[in-house]
């Protein structure tokens, strides 16, 4: 009998043993795609992408940016509010969207209070024009810089667009706020109060019980939509929101219904408890939100992923041989007269995962040998900078050696000369090795079912982060 136990338990560890390598690992050899293992690749891949990325770590910087700028964004919340005549209706939607942190709320409102009193006297109105722009642009941008990261953008909108980017965006936030409650009393007013539609009441409460939710799910899916510096199918923003929007309403649950067994931190830290709940409110907050980045990436990028290892371990070697294929890639359909590809088609149609192909094409670009170029469905393919007749893999691998900066280390080239001159003629005879096989000549494999699909019109595959913001060129 114990034989038998044993046996079933040794069973079942191998079982759970065998599910946990396939989940992590097993499931990227999967040819099939059905909708399980495509939600199980996601799964994995967000799982990959939020450690990958140091999010705990984003999050906290978040959390400082937001206590920095909490006071100038409500100041600015509600001088708008103000001019409206809005100032209690701003109010009340604070505390609805935001019923964990009552405290919070009331301890901010008197700053704002007295920020707006001194905004209106002598020079502290340019000061604290400045100071409160400064905030929230810093913010805005720390939130573009992690979404970026998480996308594997390299380019940061420019400060001209952030400007006019982000003030758009605080000047926007208080009228939706205002418009929500506007709706809010409008339905419990007009509808509920009326008899002749009593009727309609018990929908009304429930519409109002959602109301919430379904703003949630409006500005996570906005921001996962137009904050990235990148094109994001707004299908994916939509279910990455939905997700998020979800999980932020179970954790504002979950601190008001935990804030009646917190007594004990009331009596350590008195009037200022709900500075570290306020904080700890914050960061998981930010946690949900680059979360649900990380899920719209996952979605929109899982059909580019076909790897096995960890990608930030790839060695110099392996990554010189991927360089050589993807620079033949390119070069080969320019030569044959075919379409450029983008970033995630190329990715697609060589099997190489989205952000290798990005950091690589980026490495050609600044290396010019490549060229972001603007095809006529406004995608941004990938093209040869320069003519490629006598390219030879010794002169591509000379140019990537040579890219970024050189001679910063004071004095270093005096003092090593003799052992530079070498280290220079050691590495010439190496590309000298290399200078009579052209990337031409270079002739790769071709998938007729990969080609047909790039061929045609509308694109099964998931397209991914090739922005118009790349500097591009035209195509001959």
């Amino acid at each position: 009998m114990d034989k038998q136990k044993e046996t079933f338990i040794s069973r079942f560890i191998n079982k759970l043993r065998y599910i946990a390598n396939y989940s992590w690992t097993g499931v990227w050899k999967e040819t099939r795609d059905s909708a399980g293992i495509r939600t199980l690749k996601v799964v994995n891949l967000s799982v990959r992408s939020f450690f990958d990325r140091d999010l705990q770590d984003k999050s906290m910087s978040l959390t400082y940016s937001t206590v920095l700028a909490i006071v100038p964004a409500l100041a600015l919340l509600f001088a708008i509010g103000r001019g409206f005549g809005f100032q209690n209706l701003l109010e009340d939607e604070l505390y609805k969207s935001f019923p964990a942190q009552k405290e919070g709320i009331q301890f901010a409102l008197k700053f704002v209070d007295s920020y707006l009193a001194e905004a209106s006297q002598g020079i502290f109105v340019g000061i604290g024009i400045i100071f409160l722009l400064w905030t929230l642009i810093s913010l805005l941008s720390n939130i573009e810089e992690a979404f970026n990261t998480i996308w594997d953008v390299k380019r940061d909108r420019s400060m001209y667009q952030k400007v006019t980017d982000y003030i758009a965006i605080c000047l926007m936030v208080p009228i939706l706020m205002i418009c929500s409650s506007g709706v809010s009393i409008f339905m419990s007013a007009t509808v509920q109060n009326n008899i002749y539609f009593s009727f309609l009441s018990p929908l009304v409460n429930i519409a109002l019980e959602a109301l919430p939710v379904f703003l949630a799910w409006v500005a996570f899916t906005l921001s996962y939509f137009l904050i990235p510096n990148t094109k994001v199918k707004f299908q994916y923003a939509a279910i990455s929101g939905a997700v998020c929007a979800i999980i932020f309403q179970i954790l504002q649950l979950l601190f008001v219904n935990g804030q009646i067994y917190v007594s004990k931190y009331n009596a350590i830290y008195g009037s200022f408890a709900f500075l570290p709940l306020l904080l700890i409110w914050l960061q998981f907050s930010w946690l949900i939100l680059l979360f649900g980045c990380v899920l719209t990436y996952s979605l929109q990028n899982v059909l580019s992923y076909n790897f096995l290892g960890n990608l930030s371990k790839m060695s110099e070697n392996y990554s010189r041989k991927v360089t050589i294929i993807l620079s033949a890639a390119i070069v080969g359909r320019f030569r044959e007269g075919k379409t450029p590809l983008t970033r995630s088609q190329l990715s697609f149609y060589y099997d190489i995962p989205i952000r290798v192909t990005t950091n690589i094409c980026e490495e050609l670009y600044k290396a010019k040998l490549i060229n972001y170029v603007m095809l006529p469905d406004d995608k941004v393919g990938v093209a040869p900078a320069s003519e490629t007749d006598s390219l030879t893999v010794g002169e591509l691998l000379q140019r990537l050696d040579a890219v970024g900066d050189h001679d910063f280390i004071p004095r270093f080239s005096i003092i090593y000369r003799q052992i530079l001159d070498k280290i220079d003629s050691w590495l010439n005879k190496s590309y000298d090795c290399m200078r009579d096989q052209l990337i031409r000549d270079i002739v790769l494999p071709v998938d007729a079912d990969k080609e047909a699909t790039v061929n045609a019109e509308s694109e099964p595959f998931i397209k991914t982060d090739d922005s118009n913001d790349s500097p591009v060129s035209n195509y001959d």
